[in-house]
């Protein structure tokens, strides 16, 4: 464990590398992270006006009626189009520099823009698994919850590397699905496992820094300083936000770096071939007996 932990943290600063090399990567998530907060404003001033949410909460989030199932898979789908749209911008740009160029904002949203009708229907693909998913999280208790969670998780790992698929390889959502689960039988998912590590890396450091900052507000607020209390609330939430940010943006570089090396061999100069091809593991034989 200890191994893969330390590989995930060589494979965050091999992607730090790039990111300060070309850190309008960084954009990217931004741009994804502004455009879910307006499509979440986009359907939640309607949808509070029309009293929809004040239904729900009176009938049950389990009878929400054909409106709702309607909406919420729009809503699913629209999201899901402005996360695709920005991460394929990001890996497309991210591809380009791990080949040896000099990425611009312009190429990886062109890069996104020529393969918008596959990823308006890869997000369909998505939204409608996430509205089944929620359906049985809500509707089968405790089982159902535990359910949603196993295939929920299942499901981002079939679907770990459609994005630089997609990118480079040009084939529709279904192909794309398809394609990532063969990298995933030959790999036999370590670089699941390193991602998870890369995950759990931002995880603590989003927990030190909630701890920090809670601890600041407790400090503030007991010699009664309204104002600090304040600023140190609105700090932590910065703070989180930006780690989150370059958090994506790594993930993104990640993914780009993973696939190149699962389908060319290649390795870029900031990653090390001991880091990368332990990342990329392959799948051992099994013998007859």
């Amino acid at each position: 464990m200890f191994e893969r932990f330390n590989r995930s943290w060589e494979l965050v600063k091999a992607s730090w590398a790039v990111l300060r090399q070309d850190k309008e990567l960084l954009i990217f998530p931004i741009v994804s992270f502004l455009g879910s907060i307006v499509v979440l404003i986009t359907f939640a001033i309607p949808m509070i006006a029309a009293g929809v949410f004040d239904s729900m909460a009176s009938r049950g989030s389990d009878d929400i009626g054909f409106f709702g199932l309607v909406v919420g898979f729009l809503f699913y789908l629209v999201m899901y189009t402005v996360v695709i749209f920005s991460n394929t911008a990001l890996v497309g740009a991210a591809m380009i520099r791990l080949d040896g160029g000099n990425p611009t904002l312009a190429d990886g949203f062109r890069i996104a823009r020529e393969r918008l009708g596959i990823i308006v229907a890869y997000a369909a693909i998505s939204a409608t698994v996430g509205m089944i998913l929620r359906a049985i999280s809500e509707r089968g208790g405790l089982i159902g919850q535990i359910a949603s969670s196993i295939l929920g998780f299942a499901w981002s790992v079939l679907t770990f590397l459609v994005i630089p698929v997609l990118v480079m390889e040009k084939v529709g959502p279904v192909d794309a699905i398809k394609r990532s689960g063969e990298l995933l039988k030959q790999t036999w998912g370590e670089q699941l496992a390193a991602n998870f590590g890369m995950g759990m890396i931002f995880g603590l450091a989003t927990f030190g820094i909630a701890i920090v900052g809670m601890v600041l507000i407790a400090a503030f607020a007991a010699i009664d300083a309204g104002v600090l209390v304040a600023i140190a609330v609105i700090a932590m939430i910065l703070a989180i936000i930006a780690l989150s940010l370059v958090g994506s943006a790594l993930g993104g570089i990640y993914q780009a770096a993973l696939y190149r090396y699962a389908t060319s061999g290649t390795v870029d100069s900031h990653f090390s071939p001991e880091t990368i091809q332990g990342a990329f593991a392959q799948k051992p034989k099994r013998g007859m007996f």
